[in-house]
């Protein structure tokens, strides 16, 4: 089964400090990663299917259309910055593994990119508790779905926070 985007890489320039001139395909796959680990995580398996599905055939409801831009779409936008911004600066080619570096800018360290991450992992948070106030009030009327997933589906989470790793 083919999977939509439910954000589009003009939803990522514009709402980030990512600039227009970064390719594409430097940022796609964490797109891809933040959708189907943290966005599934809070929708589970059954509605995300069913909003991949609306997308896919353009048969989008209005309330799953409200549901992508108020609360699905800004939390996707942070956690895809949380899972690009360790990466931004690295390329695999060739000759192996770079950093790359600009001409006009200087590379910052991984104190700095560790406080963009967490800065954009709090954005994230933010509008997942959004999300999941939202649900709690809303989704048997209008997101049976969200209450549909069964065996090795992925379940909602109920919690916005990320406590960290636990070793």
């Amino acid at each position: 089964m083919a999977t939509a985007l439910f954000i589009n890489r003009t939803d990522l320039v514009k709402n980030t400090i990512i600039n227009g001139n970064v390719d594409s395909d430097l940022f796609i796959q964490s797109i891809k990663l933040a959708q189907f680990q943290h966005v599934q995580g809070y929708l589970g398996t059954a509605l995300y299917d069913e909003i991949s599905n609306q997308i896919l055939t353009d048969t989008v409801t209005a309330d799953v259309q409200a549901l992508l831009n108020d609360y699905i779409q800004p939390m996707l936008i942070h956690f895809s910055m949380v899972d690009y911004l360790p990466f931004a600066s690295f390329e695999v080619k060739n000759g192996g593994l770079f950093k790359t570096n600009s001409e006009k800018g200087q590379s910052v360290s991984k104190e700095e990119v560790d406080f963009l991450v967490q800065k954009h992992r709090s954005s994230a948070e933010f509008y997942t508790r959004r999300f999941i106030d939202y649900m709690s009030f809303n989704a048997s009327s209008k997101f049976p779905k969200y209450f549909e997933n069964n065996n090795e589906d992925m379940h909602p989470q109920k919690s916005a926070a990320f406590s960290g790793w636990v070793l």
